[in-house]
């Protein structure tokens, strides 16, 4: 069951400089659910979060929060709680007093606060830390101490602007499995804001994934990864294979001169499309006449598998295989009908960008 909707972006819009950042962006998003906007820089997704958090005012259309237009409220006045890349610690302070700054403010009582910087100690695992100088935790430690100051003011919902940009791989790692956590045992909205791929597909509800100011697709990590709706965010999740390909009718392609039964129907009869096969998907055997045959040009040992790039049909393939074939092996290309994903092709570039936005 859905949980009810929390946030509601209608038709907003801004520009800097007369430049359009988001043009047109309609979003929904959901009670206790992890949405990570994602997409590479300039897409418009900070600017997203910063109107959703009030830092930013539209140029046009609605902020709507449970029911009631919060377009012009001032950041103080919205139940949530913004924590930043640069953390934004007072270092002239210690863990304690960074935790109980807006509980201060608030003007709660000092039981209630200390009561509320142990909780929010323990729950990010830094118990103890409470007289610790800001200066002499790591960058890892910090931005939990971040989080610990934003969870004490009982946010309904938290914005995170790329808050693990600044850690190092491993760390970032254990931080991801962390905000899973904070998210499942504190039951508040996470909107998240990333360029990274892995992170999005690794922590997310729901992804939006964003490119030139429009919302490209809007799903759960598996169906973004595994039917993504344009060329673009095939390309942008993951790996992807996208070649030019003709749709001979229902549920037959032509990919590189070769006929591959796939599950796609509806886009008519000798029509370009783009077709999107990930390179696990992508089967290697033995070079057979009747096939799509190819040489593979370059190998790399990957620990899990092997990656492999195989010329075929004048395609330079990308391969993701257990099983390794040598560089200058002949082989023929193989792929299940459900791993084809067929996409009609954009008129424009324009009509690329504007893809999801249309469809809202």
């Amino acid at each position: 069951m859905e949980n009810k909707e929390l946030i509601r972006l209608e038709h907003v819009s801004k520009s800097f400089d007369g430049q359009v950042v988001l043009d047109d962006l309609n979003l929904v998003i959901h009670e206790n659910e992890f949405v990570t906007l994602l997409g590479p820089s300039g897409c418009g997704k900070t600017t997203t979060l910063r109107i959703i958090g009030g830092f930013e005012t539209p140029d046009s259309g609605k902020v709507i929060f449970d029911g009631k237009d919060i377009t012009s409220a001032a950041p103080d006045k919205r139940p949530l709680n913004t924590v930043f890349q640069k953390y934004a610690l007072f270092t002239h302070m210690d863990v304690a007093d960074n935790i109980a700054f807006g509980l201060r403010i608030s003007g709660k009582s000092k039981s209630y606060i200390a009561d509320k910087i142990s909780y929010a100690l323990k729950l990010v695992n830094l118990e103890g830390f409470e007289y610790r100088s800001v200066n002499s935790l790591s960058g890892g430690q910090q931005q939990r101490i971040a989080m610990a100051r934003a969870i004490v003011n009982e946010p309904r919902v938290l914005l995170l602007d790329e808050p693990l940009g600044a850690l190092d791989l491993k760390l970032r790692q254990d931080m991801q499995y962390e905000l899973i956590r904070l998210k499942n045992e504190l039951g508040i909205t996470f909107i998240y804001v990333t360029h990274d791929q892995e992170e999005a597909l690794t922590m997310s509800d729901t992804i939006v994934v964003m490119n030139q100011g429009y919302i490209q697709q809007t799903g759960s990590p598996e169906k973004i990864y595994n039917e993504p709706e344009n060329a673009f965010v095939a390309d942008f999740i993951g790996d992807s294979n996208i070649i030019d390909s003709i749709m001979v009718r229902d549920k037959l392609v032509s990919i590189l001169g070769h006929e591959f039964t796939c599950v796609d129907t509806g886009f008519g009869n000798n029509k370009h499309v783009d077709v999107v096969i990930r390179p696990e998907d992508v089967e290697l055997s033995e070079a057979r006449a009747d096939a799509l045959c190819g040489e593979v040009t370059d190998v790399i040992f990957k620990g899990v598998h092997y990656e492999m790039c195989v010329m075929a049909g004048g395609f330079e393939w990308l391969v993701h295989s257990t099983k390794m074939f040598p560089e200058g092996a002949k082989v023929s290309i193989g792929v299940d009908p459900f791993n084809i994903q067929i996409m009609n092709k954009p008129a424009s570039e324009d009509e690329e960008a504007a893809t999801e936005n249309d469809q809202n």
